[in-house]
């Protein structure tokens, strides 16, 4: 049996270990419990404006996110993209490709079971595993309505061999429309301005028949995906489109729509705490598009 002597000599150590039990966790332990996502299209990867490259970095850098979608990164290599990822705090990275416009994923955890597929894509896709999540990085079609069409349907098959209680997100520029926005769109400004483009190009097939194409979201969402930014629309909601931005407001491209998405599959929704474009002086004028950012728990 132990002495009194003894017994005291323990009770400081008891009193140390139920305090540390009874104590909230610190935001250090919390913080692998919740994830954010940037997806940005950076406008050829600032070849055409060098100059906003620095805001860029430090807004990035300012916004700690977790996980970053990239699309248009012209000229980068593997090399650069780790460079600027360490910059905003994640020690892995991926690159498409070196031609034309990559895309990329930037990550604060380990990259697992990297799929790049290039064949059947216009600029291509990347598939990713980041902690339980799989994600992919869109850039669809620019231009070619049937186009999208083909590339969401090989996106969709390819989902269709992962496990089904896996949590899946697509996120980035998918070049085409959502249905949800036609109440936007009513003012008839897209589709004279997208029939000159046809006219002009006989490989673009922008409208069809005429009229903006909704099916590749259509495909996706009766798929069992969820839009997330349209998700968290308020009652105050007015729609800010997330191109053409500010810095190419002496070109014509068009009204201002939304290209740029983050969509999540059931398993993942009810995870999802925030999902939003991103408009404010700053990201108006560093891309050509808008960024779009996802909390998840």
């Amino acid at each position: 049996m132990f002495s009194n002597y003894r017994l005291w000599l323990f009770i400081p150590s008891i009193i140390l270990i139920l305090s540390a039990s009874s104590c909230p966790p610190s935001a250090e332990q919390t913080a692998d419990s919740s994830l954010r996502l940037i997806t940005h299209n950076v406008y050829y990867g600032f070849t055409k404006k060098p100059e906003r490259k620095t805001q860029w970095l430090a807004w990035m850098q300012a916004q700690k996110p977790d996980i970053v979608c990239l699309q248009e990164l012209n000229e980068y290599t593997p090399e650069q993209l780790q460079e600027e990822a360490t910059s905003w705090g994640h020690a892995y990275s991926v690159l498409l490709k070196e031609n034309g416009f990559p895309t990329g994923i930037t990550s604060r955890y380990p990259l697992e079971d990297i799929v790049r597929t290039e064949e059947g894509f216009h600029h291509g896709l990347i598939r990713v595993k980041i902690r339980d999540m799989y994600l992919y990085c869109i850039h669809l079609h620019p231009s070619n309505w049937e186009f999208r069409i083909r590339e969401m349907e090989k996106i969709l098959a390819d989902i269709a061999t992962l496990p089904d209680d896996a949590p899946v997100m697509l996120a980035g520029d998918f070049n085409t429309f959502s249905l949800h926005d036609s109440i936007y769109y009513a003012h008839g400004l897209l589709e004279p301005f997208f029939a000159g483009l046809d006219s002009a190009n006989a490989q673009a097939k922008n409208l069809r028949e005429g009229k903006l194409d909704y099916t590749p979201l259509a495909l996706l969402e009766a798929a069992g995906f969820t839009d997330m930014e349209h998700s968290f629309r308020g009652e105050d909601y007015t729609f800010t489109g997330t191109f053409p931005g500010l810095l190419v407001k002496e070109e014509n491209h068009g009204a201002r729509r939304r290209l740029d998405y983050i969509f999540v599959n059931d398993v993942l929704h009810s995870r999802v705490r925030r999902a939003e474009i991103i408009a404010n002086d700053t990201t108006e004028v560093v891309s050509d598009h808008l960024p779009v950012v996802v909390d998840v728990e």
